[in-house]
């Protein structure tokens, strides 16, 4: 693995804790905060055009990097469901550690992986019963959803 969680571990640890009590919003679609937002613990759903694609809970899912490196909006609605803790950044700055952007290219070239892995599954599936597209189709949102969003996090329970 290319990425040292521990090396990342030590980048946040340092950052400012911002805690969400359940039903807070934490990022909105269409808005800039210009922030990175690494989950401590906690579980947020994270929603496109009203659509929930995703729960998530793992600690050192990030949030709001798609946002800091295509300089636009963010994409997502993203609310907590319990109360949640993140670690708060200023993007831009936080993105010129070698490790923390090594660790969230990781992260997004597993999302990448995992929904090209899924289009072909979709594809393959196309003569199939429409339930069984309807799942594969569910699976890709999730995994073109927000950072660490039911991804192989094997190892990178970062923070128990």
């Amino acid at each position: 693995m290319l990425t040292d969680t521990a090396v990342f571990r030590k980048s946040i640890a340092a950052l400012p804790l911002k805690i969400y009590q359940a039903g807070e919003m934490v990022l909105t679609a269409g808005h800039t905060t210009g922030q990175l937002l690494i989950l401590r613990k906690g579980l947020v759903a994270v929603a496109k055009e009203g659509v929930e694609i995703a729960r998530v809970t793992n600690p050192g899912a990030v949030f709001g990097e798609i946002s800091a490196l295509l300089d636009q909006p963010h994409s997502a609605d993203v609310r907590a469901l319990t109360c949640s803790q993140f670690h708060v950044a200023d993007a831009a700055a936080l993105l010129q550690d070698p490790a923390v952007l090594l660790y969230v290219a990781a992260i997004l070239a597993r999302r990448l992986d995992g929904a090209n892995q899924t289009l072909v599954e979709l594809m393959i599936q196309v003569d199939h019963p429409r339930k069984m597209i309807e799942k594969t189709a569910k699976k890709m949102k999730g995994l073109l959803g927000a950072s660490g969003v039911h991804l192989p996090y094997a190892g990178y329970n970062l923070f128990n």
